[in-house]
């Protein structure tokens, strides 16, 4: 079999193994996905009591598939939520022969990490920004003019909310990553503090509802992780330094000096006398030929000789 058969092969049998992730994690949440359907219910009257005790609002839907529709959306954020380690533990099983063992430890880690910042933020976001954001709606109420909210809007904002307040923990973890691997450096990054936070700022807008409130609630959050994980990368920085500085590594012997200029000497000596005997410019003939195997001149091409 040949190079490139081989490496056809290599590669089916790669697209084969991803395909069975994919497969197994999709089984899973299709057979998850109907039970929770049947919790969905509960889940919805829950957050519908939070709604009303914690802003006195009275919730309600305006059309008769609505509700059914917001138990599909509350049962799959439940499936992918709750069957994600097992989705991750496939998809580690696919990428776990390609790594090192230091690699190893650094992906477990950083999946680790990635889970505990996604369920803070989204801890963070529904205990304390949302209310937040309810009181900050209610507060327009007047004798003119009553709020009437619908159970959809305020569920999928929650859920929109949820999801970019798990991303967006994520901006330490992918600073720290990015330091660390070398792609990015990390005084380049500490100079270009302002346009990280108009970034950040920008990404909050952009993920959340056109007011201000929830801007800054995503992004101040957001800015203070970011000096948090570059606080994590100066930490790893010094300690790489500290690893690699020459004080920190007693046991080896410093080389002499007078010894390393003795056995240096007949190198220099050998260089020299090279350089004496080596011809100049003046004493080569460049119309002979300088091999053998080299023709001269085209006209003296018959007459030369190679010995």
């Amino acid at each position: 079999m040949t190079s490139k058969q081989d490496q056809e092969a290599t590669l089916i049998s790669h697209l084969e193994a991803l395909r069975r992730a994919l497969l197994r994690s999709i089984i899973a949440l299709a057979v998850g996905i109907v039970p929770l359907f049947l919790v969905s219910p509960y889940v919805l009257d829950w957050f519908c009591k939070q709604i009303a005790l914690q802003g006195g609002v009275t919730l309600h839907y305006f059309s008769p598939m609505e509700v059914f529709l917001l138990q599909l959306k509350i049962s799959a954020l439940l499936d992918c939520v709750l069957f994600s380690p097992y989705i991750a533990w496939n998809m580690w099983q696919f990428v776990l022969p390609a790594l090192y063992d230091n690699e190893k430890r650094f992906i477990r880690s950083i999946v680790c990490l990635t889970s505990l910042l996604f369920i803070a933020g989204v801890a963070f976001c529904l205990v304390v920004c949302f209310p937040l954001i309810v009181q900050f709606g209610m507060s327009f109420a007047s004798t003119t003019l009553q709020p009437v909210f619908g159970v959809s809007n305020l569920v999928t904002l929650a859920l929109w909310l949820s999801l970019a307040f798990g991303c967006m923990f994520q901006f330490p973890l992918v600073t720290y990553a990015l330091i660390r691997a070398g792609i990015v450096n990390y005084e380049t990054v500490c100079s270009k503090r302002p346009y990280v936070v108009v970034a950040i700022l920008v990404l909050a807008a952009l993920l959340t509802p056109p007011d201000v409130v929830s801007q800054l609630l995503l992004g101040l959050p957001t800015y203070l992780l970011f000096e948090a994980g570059l606080l994590a990368a100066r930490h790893y920085k010094g300690r790489a330094l500290k690893e690699v500085h020459p004080e920190n590594a007693p046991n080896i012997a410093p080389r002499d000096s007078t010894a390393t200029a003795t056995e240096s000497e007949p190198a220099q000596t050998a260089a020299t006398n090279a350089e004496t005997d080596s011809p100049t410019t003046d004493d080569i003939d460049f119309a002979a030929p300088s091999s053998k195997f080299q023709v001269g001149a085209e006209k003296d091409a018959d007459n030369w000789k190679p010995y």
